[in-house]
């Protein structure tokens, strides 16, 4: 009998080198940024463990920097590091670009530059997303030491946008979007570009407080139009959007239920086009910001451990 693990992980051809660069299942996480010693030890001690489990990479969300990025790959020996997503309005392209070199004379491999335009809500100086994307990568090329494009990994989510990704950079790394997106992505980008769009997970059987869970965290996306213009695109409506978001709109953005319901995900974002998926664990615990027993949890029911 097959597992998942051996599905999720079974390649060939063009498709095996793209999942060589990031493996077939990711971590997505906000919470592993911290400037204070116990927020970095406690991080540290997290990322290690995600090193561990089997996770083919680790996403460092909430508009990360390559110096945050640094503090993952230095505590971990081999999982994958990438920004997910670096905002191109904080940082300039040069100095991102000498950042990247150092980062891989120090760890080979390991590390791959998530960049997006971020929103008009979070950045006051949003203007024309796809122009300065394109200035942005000019950027990185023209740099002393650049960014291989196969290092690099854009936030698209129209078409735009994926066209960009798949011919300047290794692909697209889509947040917030369903198995249907990622259908229209992946033929947006063709074959060839790597695709691994983000995943939001809630393991609880009582599908009532799972939604609960899901609505508070959908809620601070549903104020961010770059994401609610592709949702209506999708087909979803205006009042898919109240008060957190419809069950309609919930089940198709997120994973809610047991590990079973987690891998039947999984596959439809694989049979969709996805070369990778990266999980975003949610958990209205004490210690959401590292969800270590979820982490632990989805690790073993797929396969990536036998802890």
């Amino acid at each position: 009998m097959t597992s998942s693990a051996d599905s999720a992980t079974a390649a060939s051809g063009e498709a095996g080198s793209r999942h060589a660069l990031l493996g077939r299942i990711g971590i997505w996480s906000p919470g592993l940024r911290s400037q204070d010693a116990e927020g970095l030890a406690r991080i540290s001690d997290a990322v290690a463990e995600l090193d561990e489990l089997g996770f083919g990479t680790v996403w460092l969300g909430g508009s990360p920097s390559v110096a945050d990025a640094r503090k993952v790959v230095q505590a971990t020996r081999r999982i994958t590091v990438a920004t997910g997503i670096l905002s191109l309005w904080d940082h300039d392209a040069s100095t991102v670009a000498a950042e990247t070199a150092q980062l891989e004379k120090e760890a080979p491999g390991r590390f791959v530059l998530g960049i997006g335009v971020s929103h008009s809500a979070l950045a006051p100086q949003y203007a024309k997303p796809y122009s300065a994307m394109v200035a942005y990568l000019d950027g990185l090329d023209a740099a002393p030491e650049p960014v291989p494009a196969e290092r690099r990994v854009l936030a698209a989510l129209g078409p735009r946008m994926l066209r960009l990704a798949a011919d300047r950079a290794a692909g697209a790394h889509p947040y917030l979007v369903t198995a249907e997106h990622t259908a229209q992505a992946r033929a947006a980008l063709g074959s060839e570009a790597l695709l691994a769009p983000e995943l939001k997970v809630v393991l609880d059987t009582d599908l009532e407080r799972a939604r609960g869970t899901a609505r508070e965290t959908l809620a601070m996306y549903l104020r961010l139009p770059n994401y609610t213009d592709n949702l209506l695109r999708l087909g979803f409506a205006e009042e898919d959007f109240a008060d957190g978001g419809s069950n309609r709109l919930l089940d198709a953005l997120f994973a809610l239920g047991d590990a079973e319901t987690v891998k039947a995900r999984l596959d439809a974002y694989y049979a969709a086009g996805a070369d990778h998926v990266a999980l975003q664990a949610l958990d209205g615990g004490e210690r959401a910001d590292l969800p270590r027993a979820q982490w632990r949890e989805l690790a073993s029911a797929l396969g990536l451990t036998t802890g």
